[in-house]
């Protein structure tokens, strides 16, 4: 549970920021996403590995 504790006096929308940002931090929305459908262990850790070659593959270009 999310608790933003707000000073008196202190503009709500700007307190409505803080707890989007505080929100967004938390990764609810993103774990929520994820667990929408069912991704098999083997395609997981297929696209796992697709990702880890492209990223080494852009830090090699990067250093030439």
């Amino acid at each position: 549970m999310i608790i933003m504790p707000v000073k008196e006096g202190e503009n709500i929308e700007r307190a409505l920021k803080k707890f989007k940002r505080k929100y967004e931090r938390t990764g609810v929305l993103k774990e929520l996403r994820r667990r929408q459908y069912f991704t098999k262990p083997s395609i997981e850790k297929r696209d796992n590995m697709m990702h880890a070659v492209y990223v080494e593959k852009l830090r090699r270009e990067e250093d030439e």
